[in-house]
């Protein structure tokens, strides 16, 4: 009897374990390195407060979009922005999650962080090889009264296929002929000079290890890595900083409205106060789910990013999506993404 009871019990707790499992469904996305930093606190906070697991594996934006098209994630992450016509070929609605900047990093001995100063073109002639020594005629213009070394720049890339570098050349595209001309826009471009950096972190590394270089990453990698940015001559002709305030102003006027599947480009703002290199992060995913429950929990875990992970996010000095935009966002969640032809976001 004890034997049989014992048994019962054991069945009893398996089926009740098998509840949970059925619904602690596993989300796994993967893409921009850019959003990384806060994304791996929403998943610790997320998992803390609800008991859901998100694996988010940051490969870079072009690897992102790999993987959810392959349909080897539920959901893919890039910086740069699909138009509605790839999105709608693959069945794949994207939204905007965060805004942030992308900085130029410098290792300069002698210069702090926001002391020196560059616009367009010399940091697009840099990229091109055609500056090759931090006392440049060019540079030393922009920096009345600063002595700046005569040592070798070496420009620092990204190696693999980024939104970082999305939003980065798409910059450059359009305040450097030259760079438009002879390089263009893109996730991958063929550098004309420089040395090649992993991800946000590899090209963060290399900056504070190499003496009189440059490079560019998302803002958060610059703070976490205590390297020295600097100031930009924007579209306006304003020389400004980085700040969580510039990139808010850069993205104040974006017209989502008229943005067919969301489709948005940051760069070179009008306004004084606009940081010119700011960009948006998305999220793709399908609009045919095949699991109705995991799909529910996914946008679920989206939603509570939008609200309680909004302060995490600006922390980070992100900028969380205004409250309008979710509001599109959710009314977009429950128009199109469906479930064997039903509503999964009500």
């Amino acid at each position: 009897m004890k034997k049989k009871l014992t048994i019962a019990a054991v069945l009893t707790v398996i089926m009740g374990l098998g509840g949970v499992v059925a619904k602690a469904a596993v989300i796994n996305g993967a893409g921009a390195s850019f959003p990384a930093p806060v994304y791996r606190v929403w998943t610790y906070s997320y998992k803390k407060a609800t008991g859901t697991r998100v694996n988010y594996q940051s490969v870079g934006s072009g690897a992102g979009i790999r993987q959810i098209k392959g349909k080897t994630v539920n959901f893919g992450a890039s910086d740069k922005p699909l138009k509605k016509a790839d999105l709608d070929k693959h069945g794949i609605v994207q939204f905007p999650m965060l805004m942030g900047g992308v900085v130029v990093v410098i290792n300069i001995p002698g210069i702090k962080t926001n002391q020196l100063k560059l616009d367009g073109k010399t940091i697009g002639d840099i990229f091109l090889g055609k500056i090759k020594k931090w006392n440049d005629p060019a540079i030393l213009s922009l920096n009345l009264g600063i002595t700046l070394p005569g040592i070798p720049i070496t420009v620092v890339h990204r190696s693999d296929g980024s939104g970082t570098t999305w939003i980065f050349t798409n910059y450059l595209s359009k305040v450097s002929a030259n760079w438009k001309n002879q390089v263009g826009t893109g996730k991958a471009v063929k550098w004309p000079v420089g040395l090649g950096g992993q991800k946000n972190p590899g090209v963060s590394g290399n900056v504070k290890r190499i003496k009189g270089s440059i490079g560019y990453v998302e803002y958060t990698y610059a703070i976490e890595a205590k390297l020295s940015t600097t100031t930009i001559k924007n579209k306006a002709g304003k020389f400004i900083g980085p700040s969580i305030k510039a990139f808010q102003t850069a993205g104040a006027n974006a017209d989502w409205n008229n943005a067919p599947g969301y489709y948005m480009v940051l760069t070179d703002q009008p306004g004084d106060g606009s940081w010119p290199i700011t960009g948006v992060t998305y999220i793709l995913i399908y609009k045919q789910q095949q699991n109705a429950a995991k799909a529910k929990t996914m946008l679920k875990y989206f939603e509570w990013c939008y609200s309680q992970g909004a302060t995490a996010a600006t922390r980070m000095s992100y900028v969380p999506m205004p409250a309008s935009i979710v509001k599109m966002v959710k009314q977009m969640w429950a128009k199109e993404i469906k479930a064997n032809g039903v509503a999964v976001y009500k």
